[in-house]
């Protein structure tokens, strides 16, 4: 999840950190430079790999383990991932765990319904369609993602 929060914030916290372009190779599902050797990656530093077929985004070294052997010429990054973040990303993974599965939003394709002396109107998301869409991450974390954001 943290690589979609990063791309949906347009930022990935590698402001000052080394970045490393030329040939790199995924083995045993660690990620090795050809150019540079040691990248100086530390247990628990996130970094993002860039110009994989397999292994693009944002991972934790030490404890993801990238998914397929490749060798590939793109970039590796060194990332500064605020902890709160990383944190937010993980309620945001228990969101879409309990809620991506929903077509609809709470369940209902109506925009406004009335039975019984009952009614109710959705608040409109932004759809190209002119109905309601279906809250997603973005709008339920956007406020408190909204310091990360760049422009």
């Amino acid at each position: 999840m943290l690589t979609e929060v990063c791309a949906y914030l347009k930022n990935y916290f590698d402001r000052g950190q080394p970045k490393f372009y030329g040939g790199f190779e995924v083995k045993n599902g660690v990620i090795e430079s050809y150019n540079d050797g040691d990248m100086g990656l530390q247990e628990g530093q996130y970094f993002r790999v860039i110009g994989s077929v397999f292994c693009d985004g944002v991972w934790k070294y030490g404890t993801d383990t990238l998914p397929n052997d490749e060798v590939f010429n793109g970039a590796v990054w060194l990332l500064a991932l605020p902890p709160d973040l990383v944190s937010l990303s993980g309620e945001i993974d228990k969101w879409m765990e309990k809620y991506s599965a929903f077509d609809s939003t709470n369940m209902s394709p109506f925009n406004s319904e009335s039975f019984g002396g009952y009614s109710y109107n959705k608040g409109q998301g932004a759809s190209t369609t002119g109905g309601a869409s279906p809250a997603g991450w973005q709008d339920v974390f956007g406020s408190r993602l909204l310091r990360y954001k760049k422009i």
